[in-house]
């Protein structure tokens, strides 16, 4: 069993790896990430990680961009959302966006056992006490822009986030090592996939899946 703990609260993590050794046993390994950053060369090292902690503000992964960058890359990894932050506005963003669970850091650390048990059996899991109110809550983010989103690939999804982030094509190229026409390519196909006319509106676009801080 692997399981993967990114969080960039150094206590939390450790209060979070202690009780997954419990649930998990001896044998399990445990690995930790304080970025974004950390994170994607433990899970190229550990590609057949069974879930991820994954905190929802952290460095490298501002609100939902983490989350998606994660379920882009690796789909069949569960993502367990773990924050402070117990909007169910938020919750059900997060849900409809792939994670499969939601634990609010208010939550006593023995209800992880459900929520691990339940993920690994391949269910969805929320604190009983937040189910209803999840469920009248509203989403940010349509259903349309979460579907266009799912058709990127990882390599694609890098390219929009740079967009966002206000590089040219020449600066991306430089960032992912590839050429410019290659870079072009990809954005053609961003904004055929998102249905938009433009770099500034696709930009607009994923800037949806980032929160205040």
């Amino acid at each position: 069993m692997i399981a993967l703990i990114a969080d960039d609260h150094p206590l939390f993590r450790v209060a979070l790896s202690q009780a997954c050794a419990n649930i998990l046993g001896a044998d399990a390994v445990l690995l930790q990430a304080e970025n974004m950053q950390q994170l994607w060369p433990l899970l190229r090292a550990h590609p057949h990680t069974n879930f991820i902690f994954l905190d929802l503000k952290m460095p490298g992964s501002d609100g939902f961009t983490g989350l998606t960058a994660l379920r882009t890359e690796y789909p069949d990894v569960p993502v367990i959302m773990v924050s402070a932050e117990e909007d169910p506005v938020i919750i059900k963003q997060a849900l409809a966006l792939g994670a499969a669970a939601y634990i609010p850091k208010s939550a006593p650390l023995e209800l992880l056992s459900a929520a691990i048990t339940a993920v690994l059996n391949g269910d969805s899991w929320l604190p009983a006490g937040l189910e209803q109110d999840v469920q009248n809550a509203k989403t940010l983010i349509d259903d349309d822009f979460a579907r266009q989103l799912e058709q990127l690939t990882p390599q694609q999804f890098r390219v929009l986030k740079m967009i966002a982030d206000g590089l040219l094509n020449k600066q991306i190229a430089y960032e992912m090592q590839v050429q410019e026409t290659t870079i072009k390519q990809h954005v053609s196909a961003i904004l055929r996939k998102l249905n938009v006319n433009n770099r500034t509106l696709a930009g607009i676009m994923f800037e949806k899946l980032r929160l205040p801080q």
